[in-house]
């Protein structure tokens, strides 16, 4: 245990003190499971927030990791380079969109949305210069930036940032009247999770996505699902808006592109929306590098040859199912789709974080968000016996006495 805490006490003198995290020290990896510095080992389910659908060091990943890294990693946008194309070729074609914008993380993918859907407001649709409205959804996580946390309905995400950037509009989750009393002559899209991850996994009503799309379609009003979380998979689909067969105007990519070596993240849209950016519009040194268009081809390979959208819509029911089997007083609800779960403990009984610690030290890691819910997204290469053990592990902790 001193190992672990030289580590944690190296990085709580020398790192900003902007995460909480499980006091657990990882040193190494393979698939579902990860070792620490004491060389103990755990199921991980939480994959880096799903960013690593496709487990820890998968082979084939790695392979083309290091193949490009072994040629070029890096040539920025001034010139081109002869992995790329190839890259947006394979998400155009994979997920049906005209045109991809590849970037680095998924916060850089939700700017580039918002970028696109301003500038499409005025080229395309004519909203009058300066005015062009975007609508967000309360509870909202689409990432961090000063625009993007300018539509948070979190404290925390504003508080001593301001002054926040205008444009935005706040509506709840799952009330799609809402949506269509909030759009104006000005309003040129609506962005939205179809699953919220850091909300507490929470699923809107059934039918919400067909409504919001034919009420966005109806408005002229752009679709911005974001698929950064329950991309690749995750949810039971290659796409979560695919549980309601709808077609957005533009989703963005992230997490799980990167197949857990690299960030790596995109938006998808057709020509009409991406046409209106010109050369200097928008960009990034390092979006589409021949590194990332490397492992994101391999990345997608191995989700769609290894059928991990079809292995989480089963594994996802048997775990749910088992979880729900649990008899405890101290349980809320279970809720998930996929391998994208979470279980809510009453408020009565506090934070939900001690019992992630319990279970860390039963050798099980995840994480608590928003205060009351246990998020549980392991590698959708999980098998069931290891979701098994899981679940005894889980059971375990709620047999106890939970409020010491």
């Amino acid at each position: 245990m001193k190992k672990t805490l030289d580590f944690i006490n190296q990085a709580n003198k020398w790192g900003a003190h902007n995460y909480h995290p499980i006091p657990v020290v990882i040193e190494s990896g393979e698939g579902c499971w990860v070792y620490d510095v004491e060389g103990k080992k755990y199921l991980d389910m939480l994959s880096a927030y799903s960013a690593v659908n496709q487990g820890h060091r998968h082979p084939k990943i790695v392979n083309a990791l290091i193949e490009q890294v072994n040629q070029i990693p890096l040539t920025s946008r001034a010139f081109h380079n002869n992995k790329m194309g190839s890259f947006l070729m394979k998400l155009c074609q994979l997920s049906g969109y005209e045109k991809a914008l590849p970037m680095n993380t998924g916060a850089e993918a939700v700017e580039t949305a918002l970028k696109a859907a301003r500038k499409w407001g005025y080229v395309k649709k004519k909203v009058e210069a300066g005015k062009a409205e975007i609508i967000a959804c309360s509870n909202n996580f689409h990432g961090r930036t000063i625009s993007i946390v300018s539509f948070s309905s979190e404290d925390q995400h504003q508080n001593d940032f301001g002054p926040v950037t205008p444009g935005f509009k706040v509506i709840p989750y799952g009330d799609a009247d809402a949506l269509e009393h909030a759009i104006n002559e000005n309003t040129v899209a609506f962005i939205m999770e179809p699953i919220q991850g850091e909300a507490g996994i929470i699923i809107p009503p059934e039918g919400y996505l067909k409504k919001v799309r034919e009420i966005t379609k109806k408005n002229n009003v752009l679709l911005i699902m974001d698929e950064i979380q329950t991309g690749f998979g995750r949810t039971g689909k290659l796409f979560a808006h695919q549980h309601e067969d709808i077609r957005p105007d533009i989703i963005t990519l992230g997490k799980a592109l990167g197949g857990g070596l690299y960030p790596i993240s995109a938006i998808l849209a057709d020509d009409e929306v991406m046409e209106v950016f010109t050369p200097g519009d928008h960009g990034s040194t390092f979006g589409g590098n021949p590194l990332a268009a490397a492992i994101g081809m391999a990345a997608i390979d191995v989700i769609v040859e290894e059928g991990l959208a079809e292995r989480a819509d089963e594994l996802g029911t048997y775990f749910i199912d088992g979880l729900k089997k649990i008899d405890s007083p101290y349980i809320k609800e279970i809720r998930g789709k996929g391998l994208m779960v979470g279980l809510e403990i009453k408020e009565e009984y506090g934070s939900a974080r001690p019992l992630c610690e319990k279970l860390m030290n039963l050798g099980l890691l995840c994480k608590e968000t928003h205060e009351l819910t246990i998020r549980f997204c392991p590698s959708l290469k999980i098998s069931k016996e290891e979701i098994d053990w899981a679940i005894e592990n889980i059971k375990t902790v709620f047999a106890e006495d939970i409020t010491q």
